[in-house]
């Protein structure tokens, strides 16, 4: 290991600071929030955080023009807010999602809880807390008054164009000595550690991970560290000894690399980190590239460089990009797309040697016996979950090394939870069937709800999976779990890139994909979180009334 240095960093997560010790991340808990801006709700319910000279007060419309279940976004002296009607009461909450700015008066409205049409972040509409991910921040809250058939909304003026809002949290207290272990820098540790500082844990939180910029990315962990569940110890590999009281193993997956002849040439990448991504950009730009593996990682790499590398290329094991995953039209349609920017797809085939000159890529030879020219070749064909470090561990994995949790992200061993990426957990929407679901939302998910059973509070995982990808601007968005499906049923037209698909099991439907057709998936989803059952029959009806799109 090289020379050990210290790095002081302020750490968004967890209202700590963060020390990096190498391959070390030490939440210390010397400051109480580090920057962070401090909770400003002003919901109903709530004291306003100043004094009356300190809001401005408008009247945004009149009682009667919202009926229950209906949103509204409004302006007091240029704030815009989302204004709500649930069960005869006024609430108001910032308009924009924290993720990434949606507006959230195209989401959808179930209940007391509005998701973002984009990513499926779901926000409590009364308190602006954030409910479901991605994204880490609450919403503001405002307070509504009705008088005189009016509705009036109060802001502070210290809160004036803010839309995001973040909880207090509590830092270490000295004499604490209790210790929560993490291992892995990815969004389940990140939210873990902001959810137990939430919930005013007291103790000292260590992150362990190789990445060398706080949580941001996936973990590249393999076999970094050891466990020893009797002791209660990890082990790192500078030989230094950690203590535990609580473990979290939340180290995700790594990039599954080529093993081919020739994969070893300089220009052969993964995509995995930070660093990566940077790497894969300079490499490419004005030179020729071939991307292998036609799902989602291969697909957006290859997206992302048509307009910048001088060639794309594209190798596939199937007849269209994410063929088993969102079905055979809509892998069609985005292989079109891409070909429209120049990128070429070679399908039904595979990579049998990568042909160097002076130990740099030089051709890819195909199955087919085609041969390509290139200067780089990305790899994306799948990821192998990070779990060997626990071989002697005696913490249960399954026939993929995933590791085996429950619904309240505890293991098999007393004290040692997982979550995320590296985890097999049961899905509630599909009666506890065991997966393993590789998304940045679920394992944010899985971060919260294991800090909450660590500090004893009974709370098992019941998210819906959502994710989207984002092909040349285009975003296809992504809810439920189709694994198995039988039948796709389609409203609008896949050809002309404006559709809604519902994946089919058992006549129901288990999953749906969707492109200009917001908020259908984020409705579904809210209603897949509900417990609604929607059948086959709802699906191949001409009305979608009962979307309530």
């Amino acid at each position: 290991m090289h020379a050990r240095t210290t790095l002081w960093l302020k750490n968004k997560a967890t209202g700590c600071f963060v020390q990096r010790y190498g391959s070390r991340f030490v939440f210390s808990g010397t400051s109480a929030l580090s920057g962070r801006k401090t909770d400003m709700s002003q919901g109903q319910g709530q004291d306003p955080t100043g004094q009356d000279q300190d809001q401005v007060t408008g009247m945004v419309c009149l009682e009667s023009d919202l009926q229950d279940g209906q949103m509204k976004e409004v302006e007091v002296d240029e704030q815009k807010i989302l204004l709500v009607r649930t069960q005869g009461l006024y609430s108001a909450v910032g308009s924009k999602c924290s993720h990434y700015g949606a507006p959230l008066i195209k989401g959808a409205l179930v209940g007391d809880r509005v998701r973002c049409p984009f990513h499926g972040a779901c926000f409590n509409i009364k308190t602006g807390d954030i409910e479901e991910y991605p994204g880490l921040d609450c919403l503001p809250s405002y307070k509504v008054k009705v008088e005189d058939g009016k509705v009036y909304v109060s802001v502070n003026k210290k809160s004036l164009k803010l839309y995001k809002r973040v909880k207090d949290m509590s830092c270490r207290v000295s004499g604490v000595r209790h210790t929560i272990l993490l291992i892995g820098g990815g969004p389940a540790s990140l939210l873990c550690a902001e959810t137990l500082r939430q919930n005013r844990y007291e103790g000292r939180i260590v992150m362990v991970t190789r990445d060398t910029l706080p949580p941001i990315d996936k973990p590249k962990l393999s076999k970094a560290v050891s466990v020893n569940p009797v002791e209660k110890t990890v082990k790192l590999n500078d030989g230094s000894l950690h203590y535990y009281d609580q473990l979290l193993i939340s180290t995700g997956c790594r990039a599954r690399p080529l093993s081919c002849p020739g994969s070893e040439l300089e220009g052969v990448r993964i995509l995995q980190s930070y660093e990566d991504a940077k790497e894969i950009h300079q490499s490419c730009v004005g030179k020729k590239a071939v991307v292998v593996g036609a799902s989602f990682i291969g697909m957006e790499v290859a997206s992302y460089l048509a307009d910048k590398a001088a060639s794309v290329a594209m190798v596939g094991n199937g007849s269209y990009p994410f063929e088993r995953s969102l079905g055979p039209e809509i892998g069609k349609m985005t292989m079109q797309m891409l070909e429209e920017s120049k990128v070429k797809f070679y399908m039904n085939d595979g990579v049998v040697e990568i042909i160097g000159e002076n130990g740099k890529v030089k051709e890819v030879v195909l199955k087919s016996g085609a041969v390509v020219e290139t200067d780089v070749v990305i790899a994306g064909i799948g990821v192998i979950p990070n779990s060997d470090f626990l071989k002697e561990s005696q913490v249960e994995v399954d026939s993929r090394k995933a590791v085996i949790i429950d619904k309240f992200m505890r293991t098999n061993i007393p004290n040692v939870f997982g979550a995320g990426d590296v985890t097999s957990f049961p899905l509630t929407i599909r009666k506890d069937q065991r997966v393993n679901i590789g998304h940045w939302q679920l394992a944010s998910a899985h971060g919260r709800v294991a800090a909450l059973n660590m500090l004893q509070k009974q709370i098992k995982i019941d998210s819906v999976p959502f994710f989207w990808t984002v092909l040349l601007g285009k975003s296809v968005r992504y809810t439920g779990y189709g694994e198995g499906y039988t039948e796709i049923i389609f409203k609008g037209k896949v050809e002309e890139r404006k559709f809604l698909a519902f994946y089919i099991k058992d006549d129901q439907v288990v999953a749906a994909a969707s492109l200009m057709f917001d908020p259908a998936v984020a409705r579904l989803a809210e209603m897949m979180s509900n417990g609604l059952v929607i059948t086959k029959a709802q699906a191949q009806s001409d009305d979608l009334s009962w979307l309530q799109m």
